[in-house]
């Protein structure tokens, strides 16, 4: 006999194909798999409470909550009954999730119609006194921008909640109305994690919860690969008042879980004590590297006045100011694509993006001397062989220009605003572009953005290490991967 999670999965795939694409942007919702809520139910502890009490916001046919009550049916908790809450904002769904639910013994269902972040910010429902609040909240929450003058902007604002995306609503909200030591397990994508608009949420998180588990799929696409979902998704639970401790790390290379990976890691390895911006990090193995190991790799970018800085040209915002190709007043304006193995191309013919800009009252504090400097590209694909690549922009390549441009999606390394010598910035980039480099930053740094903030944090051989690397790279041709990693080798070990 089928339990209900398998009658809701065959559902998901009967509507999910005739589900308009403008229907999905328009609710920004995406129906879980089963195997990957039956995943998501197995990271909540055993409970022996007499009353559950689920939320399930953003439901769609039901899935999570299936998943959830089938384990209980089946023994999982020792509940006696269980209150299940379910949001759901499309009509044609609602149908299905009343049938699912409706349809486990001891469970007494309420199912919401209607926006979930409307409700629960309304005055009267979310200041009401509730004696126990939600005791296990389970969410794949809807993923779409909330603009800054929204009414879902300004109705989480009054209580408190300042972000940027539906997802992240839907997790803040259902914390606030978790009761203590309530426990939330969602699904949401990876780009809280860092970056300064998610800053506010890592906070409010942070404060009210500790991080208990957190699971990361190795492959980007494959967590909502039946939508053609090309997003990085995490599984995280969270514990409402709960005490920090270590934090459990997972990873699967899709939703099979088949080559599930579980390792326990310190809470400093996730959040650093020192990070202002209190990026979430997810070590993919316990294991120190060459870089944590050597004795020679232990200072600081301060240590070897340098400085890194995310390149400072936001092009959209400077529009007016950006030529295709140069002419009299224009500069050189450097974006990622504008760089390769073989070095510096500038300008390129053809090219997508601008290879000038304006050089005026209006761009000068955007800009840098020409001059050496080394830049690494903010964004890969997780396919890529290295999550870090970095390269020396020469001066010679752009003539007698006196001023660069430097775009926003590459990070730059100069001191004070002005370039390194020749053979400090040739000898980072020979650092930075080693396979041990890439595999510490990976196993801390598992999302596809490399910021300024991660490169600060890490530590780096001395000053005239550095320069004696890159008088050796200068005397060199074309460097294999394995020549770049037995050079950098003779100094780590």
């Amino acid at each position: 006999m089928l339990q209900q999670l398998e009658k809701a999965d065959i559902v998901r795939c009967m509507v999910a194909p005739y589900t308009a694409r403008k229907h999905k942007a328009e609710f920004g919702q995406f129906m879980t798999p089963a195997r990957v809520a039956r995943f998501m139910v197995s990271l909540f502890p055993a409970s022996t409470l007499r009353t559950c009490r689920l939320l399930d916001a953003g439901a769609g046919v039901g899935a999570l909550s299936c998943a959830f009550l089938d384990r209980w049916v089946t023994g999982g908790f020792g509940f006696d009954a269980v209150e299940a809450t379910a949001y759901e904002i499309d009509d044609t769904l609602r149908g299905y999730l009343a049938q699912h639910l409706t349809s486990y013994q001891g469970v007494t269902p309420q199912i919401v119609a209607g926006d979930y972040i409307e409700l629960a910010t309304a005055n009267d429902l979310f200041t009401a006194k509730q004696p126990t609040g939600y005791t296990h909240v389970v969410l794949n929450p809807p993923y779409r921008k909330i603009h800054s003058n929204s009414a879902h902007r300004l109705a989480l604002r009054r209580v408190g909640i300042e972000t940027v995306n539906l997802y992240s609503a839907f997790v803040a909200l259902a914390i606030t109305q978790a009761t203590q030591g309530g426990h939330v397990v969602a699904i949401i994508p990876r780009s809280f994690c860092n970056g300064p608009y998610y800053r506010p949420f890592r906070d409010f998180i942070l404060k009210r919860t500790a991080i208990r588990h957190l699971h990361l799929f190795e492959s980007r696409n494959k967590a909502f690969k039946d939508d053609k979902v090309l997003q990085e998704n995490i599984i995280l639970h969270l514990e409402r008042g709960g005490q920090q401790g270590p934090v459990m790390v997972s990873t699967s290379n899709d939703d099979t879980f088949t080559n599930l990976a579980t390792h326990e890691h310190p809470f400093d390895q996730i959040v650093f004590s020192d990070d202002r911006e209190r990026f979430i990090h997810i070590p993919t193995s316990p294991e120190k590297n060459a870089i944590e190991l050597s004795p020679a790799i232990c200072y600081t970018l301060d240590d070897i006045g340098i400085k890194v800085s995310t390149g400072p040209v936001v092009d959209f915002r400077l529009k007016e100011h950006l030529r295709d190709m140069p002419e009299k007043g224009t500069v050189p304006l450097l974006y990622p694509g504008h760089f390769s193995g073989s070095g510096t191309m500038w300008p390129i013919e053809g090219m997508k993006k601008p290879n000038a800009i304006r050089h005026n009252a209006d761009t000068e504090k955007w800009l840098y001397p020409n001059g050496f400097y080394c830049v690494v590209r903010r964004l890969s694909s997780k396919e890529e062989k290295r999550r870090i690549v970095a390269s020396v922009v020469e001066p010679g390549v752009f003539g007698n220009a006196p001023m660069l441009g430097f775009e926003n999606h590459l990070n730059l390394f100069h001191d004070n605003k002005r370039g390194l010598p020749e053979s400090l910035a040739h000898g980072l980039a020979l650092f930075l572009n080693t396979t041990v480099v890439d595999e510490y930053f990976r196993r801390f740094n598992g999302h596809t953005q490399v910021n300024a903030t991660d490169l600060k944090r890490m530590k780096y051989p001395s000053r005239s290490t550095l320069i004696q690397l890159g008088e050796w790279v200068v005397s060199q041709g074309p460097l294999t991967q394995d020549q770049i990693d037995a050079k950098v080798g003779t100094i780590a070990a």
